[in-house]
């Protein structure tokens, strides 16, 4: 029998936990790598990418995570291809399909110290996203860490650390991204953007679902 979902009953609430990296290049691309150490669907990555010319394109590893992903965000293409990440100290390795990606963070920011005093389980509560997102509008013009996502779902963001990202090179197919350059125009996939500095945000992710 089909389970009917009561008006005032709480929806389900998905739960992600992992880093997000949003990047600018001097060629006009922008990208966001998603690197989720634990999610319902068990560790992956994505990548989300906007090109020079708008189009808006999602690299997911399986059929399932790429269609939970587009359902939450806008894309004008959908691909799913072998999404792998590699870290080794501060610097990551990023092969997703036709994109090659090599990015080194640096120091924790100021911001990512006061993030990363916050305690975890506080920092991962929807209640306290939608106290930060006021911050967040202030000191990340563009970022949001509450909002409603594609398909009536709604997500909060739970910041615990921010460290600056200081170099950037990579490819996309025959084309060369060229070098690390501002989150700018911001993209559009939800929303909100990424920071218009290039960082790696330590994140929970929190999804209502339908």
């Amino acid at each position: 029998m089909r389970q009917l979902f009561r008006p005032g009953a709480r929806r389900p609430r998905l739960r992600f936990d992992g880093w997000i990296a949003g990047l600018g290049t001097t060629s006009g691309t922008r990208v966001v790598l998603g690197h989720w150490l634990r999610s319902p669907f068990g560790p992956f990555s994505d990548v989300m990418l906007e090109r020079s010319d708008g189009e808006r394109l999602l690299l997911a590893p399986t059929r399932r995570t790429a269609e939970f992903v587009s359902g939450t965000y806008h894309f004008d293409t959908v691909r799913v291809v072998p999404v792998d990440v590699a870290v080794v100290a501060d610097t990551w390795t990023v092969t997703a399909g036709l994109l090659r990606l090599h990015f080194t963070t640096g120091r924790r920011t100021p911001l990512g110290r006061l993030l990363h005093a916050v305690p975890g389980p506080l920092a991962r509560r929807p209640a306290w996203c939608a106290v930060t997102d006021g911050v967040a509008r202030v000191l990340l013009p563009g970022v949001r860490t509450r909002g409603s996502a594609g398909g009536g779902r709604r997500e909060w963001y739970g910041a615990r650390d921010l460290l600056a990202i200081r170099e950037l090179s990579g490819t996309y197919g025959e084309e060369d991204l060229g070098t690390l350059a501002p989150v700018e125009p911001p993209v559009r996939f939800g929303f909100g953007s990424v920071p218009c500095r290039p960082a790696l945000t330590r994140v929970t992710t929190t999804v209502e679902a339908e």
